[in-house]
């Protein structure tokens, strides 16, 4: 009997055992479901979740208001896919980021906001965003960056003749040092050449615009309507000087109250609305002082020791002292190889070209001066300022700026082709409720179309 019953407590227990195995299977996946499928990749249902948080904590804290939760998902899951795109092309590529360069960024993230590595952890668990997931998320975001330079930056090409019309046109146009700080909405258009389709996507454009007009605001649309690839952070394009201006919104945005939407601006790829939120002065200095310099070096190797090395500058400084000459015992000894074969010369040096020690010897040293030896990473140095004087580079940073300028607008518009193209040409399979809504899709293109 009491066996009977002791083998009916162990029956009774492993059935509650199994049960709540199953349970606790059913509620795994509940919390970790497949939403999508993305190539040899898939998206769960936590990672949709914990992104849809980081961005709800963010636009909240910048008082933006929020979409429709439904909206929301469909277009955070979309950024997913197209992350995840990016994400296994770098791995084919091989593309890594170091821990130690992962750390730097960081570092330099919290000395922007002006916090230190702790406080910005801090700052991170008050806005519910955990350290871990932030180094992770910073660090799909860097290798992303590069993916995208290496394959769209490939694609582009800056013209000297581009750079000079571009030049050209700032003068006329009486370019300043203003920057402005922008947020950006794009209403995409797929068919160009059909006019019902152009007249309908104008038509939303405008409707959007009014709507901020009449008080919504513009960085909510931008999180809701926006196809830009910045949507989700509120169309927020950062800071740009007036040589940084896309083209499309250059002549406009000078025009521009803060606070003041753009008019809906059109191109081929669709329409565009810009709005200043902020502006700020901006100076530049454009004169330098610049050193003639030239200068000797002997680098310690697996076959000459440091001391060895030191000793042998030292000699050469004190033959300098005697009156040899700089250039001759620059070619006879000298471990830089394209300097040393011209004496030494390095021609005019501006701030910032050589590393730290060697700027500090050539900055204290007067005009004519043996200075050293002292020790870079490279070497055992002596160098001697030849000439000093102040440089104008304005022109210089003029055509550097507008270089710049110039490719980054190619660059924004082709990001734009370039994300299209790939995520139009990736395996998407969508799950769960996720599934039927992308099966509906299809019909209400179909039907507005007719």
């Amino acid at each position: 009997m009491k066996a009977t019953i002791r083998q009916g407590l162990q029956t009774l227990l492993m059935l509650l055992a199994v049960a709540l195995s199953f349970s606790a299977q059913a509620e795994r996946k509940l919390l970790d479901q497949v939403v999508a499928i993305v190539d040899d990749e898939v998206i769960l249902q936590t990672e949709l979740e914990a992104r849809i948080n980081t961005i709800v904590s963010r636009l909240s804290a910048q008082g933006t208001g929020l979409p429709p939760r439904s909206l929301l998902e469909q277009r955070v899951l979309e950024q997913l896919i197209t992350e995840s795109v990016q994400l296994q092309m770098a791995e084919k590529m091989g593309m890594r980021i170091s821990d130690n360069e992962l750390n730097e960024t960081l570092a330099n993230i919290a000395e922007r906001n002006g916090m230190s590595l702790p406080e910005f952890e801090d700052q991170l668990a008050a806005e519910g965003v955990s350290y871990r997931q932030a180094r992770e998320q910073i660090r799909q975001e860097m290798i992303i960056g590069r993916v995208q330079q290496r394959q769209v930056g490939s694609r582009i090409r800056v013209t000297e003749r581009e750079v000079e019309n571009y030049l050209q046109a700032l003068e006329s146009g009486g370019g300043n040092d203003a920057e402005y700080r922008l947020a950006y909405i794009f209403i995409e258009l797929d068919n160009p050449t059909d006019d019902a389709a152009v007249d309908a996507t104008r038509q939303k454009a405008e409707e959007l615009r009014a709507a901020i007009v009449n008080g919504r605001d513009f960085r909510e649309v931008a999180v809701a309507e926006s196809d830009a690839s910045n949507a989700l952070e509120g169309g927020d394009m950062g800071w740009r000087s007036e040589s940084q201006l896309p083209s499309l919104v250059a002549p406009v945005v000078p025009e521009l109250e803060v606070g003041q939407p753009s008019e809906v601006l059109e191109n081929n790829s669709g329409f565009h609305m810009v709005m200043v939120m902020d502006k700020r002065g901006g100076s530049q200095q454009q004169v330098i002082q610049q050193n003639r310099v030239r200068h000797i070096l002997i680098r310690p190797s697996e076959a000459v020791t440091d001391r060895e090395a030191e000793n042998t500058i030292r000699e050469i400084y004190e033959q300098l002292q005697d009156g040899a000459d700089f250039a001759v015992l620059a070619r006879e000894y000298s471990d830089d190889p394209v300097s040393g074969s011209d004496g030494g010369n390095l021609g005019w040096v501006s701030p910032g070209q050589m590393v730290p020690a060697f700027e500090q010897a050539m900055q204290e040293a007067d005009v004519g001066e043996y200075k050293g030896p002292f020790r870079s990473q490279f070497g055992w140095h002596i160098l001697q300022v030849e000439e000093r004087r102040q440089k104008d580079i304005s022109g210089d940073v003029k055509e550097a700026e507008a270089r710049q300028a110039i490719y980054r607008r190619k660059f924004e518009t082709e990001l734009q082709n370039w994300l299209r193209e790939i995520r139009d040409e990736a395996f998407v399979e969508f799950k769960g409720e996720y599934a039927q809504e992308a099966e509906d899709e299809p019909d209400d293109a179909q039907e507005s179309a007719e």
